[in-house]
């Protein structure tokens, strides 16, 4: 049997592509899904979009959902391809998450904190029944949802007591993986970046192996919450910082249990994550992957595929796995013609070696 290469070309992909355009307008009797609607109605989709993208702007990650059918990758790797035309014209000052004006925030390990709980839009108490009544007229939240107060960091009273480890003081100006290719060793400040915009998927099951004993750890929350942030930027010609607006945020803290090295005593430790908009599964699998990467540097034995540094770092980002995996769609005549030859000829082989065994 030959195999040929199948002919159509340019003509063939002009159609591919129309017949795309069609496919996702779907029955025109029906009216068209509008940006706004994406990005008001399906804010947790756009919030996964913006994070893998890398980019934050609602609009846009609602039109390139649209865009992509609702194929959240495909949205993503849309907006890291405009992100990169889009110009840099400065770098902000690291957001204060501490005077967050929170939405949301619980903690697992207290039950009374200064400012208190705040469940916030949550589905964590909901029963997973189909609503058929949902995208009706909304409920009004409460006050205390509603407005957003600020909030001392839950980790504050551990810390006063010496019983978790500190934050870590950074001086060095941190990696931009949107500018700077992987490299290892990774510092902690590169492997942030490369989680926070990981497939959140890939994180939670990298996450949830650690808790099934491929990582060691015994984590609780120490911390989530979900709220609004100012973005400082100091010009240059200014000399002080501006208030350019506001970013929404999840931030997680993971406290662990760490029995103690030679140059640190027995306390708990911290797994981190932080990401845009609303994402908690996202922030969460982050802090777990990041506490699992520490094992080294806080000498306990890292045997695990997430304590791997280069493997999760290798692998998180779907946007490279996508086009490494579905590069196989497109044509490989050649390489498979010469694969073909060689099974061949490993056949003819054996066969004369039977042969000569008879």
């Amino acid at each position: 049997m030959a195999y040929v290469a199948v002919k159509g070309g340019e003509r063939a992909i002009d159609a591919a592509h129309a017949w795309l355009a069609h496919e996702r307008r779907g029955d025109p009797a029906v009216p068209a899904l509008e940006v706004e609607q994406i990005e008001q109605q399906l804010g947790r989709a756009v919030d996964r979009v913006m994070g893998e993208g890398s980019l934050y702007d609602r609009s846009l990650a609602a039109l390139a959902i649209r865009q992509a059918q609702g194929d959240l990758i495909e949205a993503a790797f849309l907006i890291r391809a405009y992100r990169t035309t889009l110009p840099r014209f400065g770098t902000a000052e690291p957001v204060e998450t501490a005077t967050m004006a929170v939405r949301r925030r619980v903690s697992a390990i207290f039950k009374d904190l200064p400012g208190g709980q705040v469940l916030g839009p949550t589905t964590d108490y909901t029963h997973r029944l189909l609503d058929f009544e949902a995208g009706g007229e909304p409920a009004v939240p409460g006050e205390a949802e509603a407005g957003g107060a600020t909030m001392p960091p839950a980790f504050a009273i551990l810390g006063d007591e010496g019983l978790v480890e500190p934050d870590p003081v950074e001086t060095a100006a941190p990696t931009d993986l949107t500018r700077e290719p992987l490299a290892f060793p990774a510092g902690r400040d590169a492997r942030l970046q490369a989680l926070a915009r990981g497939d959140e998927g890939f994180l939670l099951a990298m996450g949830y192996s650690t808790q099934r004993g491929w990582g060691g750890t015994h984590p609780f929350v120490g911390e989530m919450r979900v709220g609004s942030c100012a973005v400082m930027l100091e010009p240059p010609e200014l000399g002080f910082a501006l208030d350019i607006g506001d970013v929404a945020l999840t931030e997680c803290q993971m406290v662990n249990q760490f029995g103690g090295s030679k140059a640190a005593p027995p306390q708990f430790t911290r797994g981190y994550g932080l990401c845009f908009g609303h994402a908690e599964r996202r922030a969460m699998g982050m802090a777990l992957v990041d506490r699992a990467l520490r094992a080294e540097e806080l000498g306990e034995d890292a045997g695990a595929a997430a304590q791997n540094v280069e493997f999760v770092l290798s692998h998180c980002d779907n946007v490279e796995a996508t086009g490494f995996v579905e590069h196989l769609k497109l044509p490989h005549y050649v390489d498979f013609q010469s694969e073909l030859e060689t099974i061949r000829e490993m056949r003819r082989d054996a066969m004369r070696v039977a042969k000569a065994a008879e």
